[in-house]
């Protein structure tokens, strides 16, 4: 039997990992990314720096991820050791390999000037190390089923398939995603958000702008974000009237489609706000969140599909 401390310490990290990935997303939206200087670990040469805001969004940030790096390394010991299953394994694993390396990216750009096109990745990656603890959570609370001869994930019952097609829309559906959410970090990075104005859907008045001042990286992302949401509600459509008899499916539908509806609108909400500092930081916070549990849902169903091609082979 799994110890019970194992499931609490995954559960705290996943928790934690969500902070960071928060606190990250606080300094690109306040701008701070300079407010310790070139100083790293150390803030301006001090332990305790001075205290401006900038300076304190910066090093909260750091001591979020240095504190929650110690979690996920003991997480991924504690799973190596004593868990059976090596998917649990693989996600404790890719956990700490994202974020040492969103951790060493942070450290290169502030010692280092660094190109907007590497600083997306930066969050990027940490989406991944945040989706990876989450998986491991979901893995936790299935210990308790028999596990696949091949210790890959659990036995399923009689039924539960998906076709090749299904999951190639779910995979393409997941990477798709993640190129719409690195073309979104790559507009805080260079400062494109405001590049449309403040108008939405058009931009700056026009269904197809002047690839000006910013207007063409943030018309690329809406157009990319337009064609994740078609391509998300595709997917959610398919899984609830051909696979509904599968509740993971059945119940992914509907929570993806609020979700992409709900990210669709708090872009437009970041697009309004961004003449109020306040609203602008709390609908930037508001549109990261959904995109990380949106990421996640669709990391969850893309692996628990390609579990699911064992029992259509076998039949």
């Amino acid at each position: 039997m799994l110890h019970p401390w194992i499931k609490r310490l995954a559960i705290i990290t996943c928790i934690g990992m969500f902070l960071v990935v928060l606190a990250g997303a606080v300094v690109t939206q306040t701008e701070s990314g300079e407010g310790c200087g070139t100083d790293w670990p150390l803030c301006h040469g001090e332990f305790i720096p001075a205290y401006t805001i900038e300076s304190m969004i910066e090093y909260s940030h750091r001591l979020v991820t240095g504190i929650v790096g110690l979690m996920v390394l003991a997480t991924f010991i504690a799973v190596m050791v004593k868990v059976r299953r090596k998917d649990a394994k693989l996600y404790a694993a890719s956990t700490l390999f994202f974020t040492l390396l969103q951790a060493i990216m942070g450290a290169l750009a502030v010692k280092y000037e660094t190109s907007s096109l590497v600083m997306a990745l930066h969050f990027g990656f940490s989406l991944l190390a945040f989706a990876s603890t989450l998986l491991l959570v979901l893995v936790m609370y299935r210990t308790h089923l028999p596990i696949h001869p091949s210790g890959w994930g659990e036995k399923w019952v009689a039924g539960q398939t998906v076709s090749g097609r299904f999951r190639l829309l779910i995979w393409s559906t997941l990477i798709y995603t993640y190129i719409v959410v690195y073309l979104g970090a790559y507009v805080r990075h260079t400062d494109s958000g405001a590049g449309c104005g403040r108008d939405w859907p058009l931009c700056n008045g026009q269904v197809i702008p002047d690839f000006e001042d910013g207007a063409g990286i943030a018309f690329v992302h809406r157009l990319g974000a337009l064609l994740l949401f078609v391509l998300v509600a595709w997917l959610a459509h398919v899984s609830f009237w051909h696979y509904r008899h599968i509740s993971l499916f059945r119940k992914s539908a509907i929570a993806l489609i609020v979700l992409i509806t709900t990210q669709v609108l708090s872009g437009a909400l970041v697009v309004y706000s961004l003449n109020d500092e306040n609203l602008y930081l709390f609908a930037g916070l508001f549109h990261t969140v959904i995109i990380c549990v949106l990421f996640s849902i669709l990391c969850y169903i893309s692996i628990m599909a390609w579990f699911m091609r064992r029992n259509r082979d076998a039949a």
